[in-house]
């Protein structure tokens, strides 16, 4: 193999298994606000914030993981 074709190959693992944590997280952060406001669905307002709140942290993984792979493309 050569340089480049390594480089390839750990950017896209890079992104990949970067992607996927936070792909599960907010799967479940939705499944567990769907499962609260089905409980007390009065509370949708605080439910839905810190939902959103959480949503833009666990994001926040994928997209450094997104920053690592164009560095490792571009280095």
């Amino acid at each position: 193999m050569t340089a480049e074709a390594m480089k390839l190959l750990a950017a896209g693992l890079a992104i990949g298994l970067g992607a996927l944590g936070p792909g599960i997280g907010i799967g479940l952060l939705g499944m567990g606000a769907m499962n609260a406001l089905g409980r007390n669905p009065e509370a949708r307002g605080p439910i839905m914030t810190n939902m959103i709140l959480a949503i833009a942290f666990a994001e926040a993984v994928a997209i450094y993981a997104l920053i690592v792979a164009i560095l490792l493309l571009f280095t």
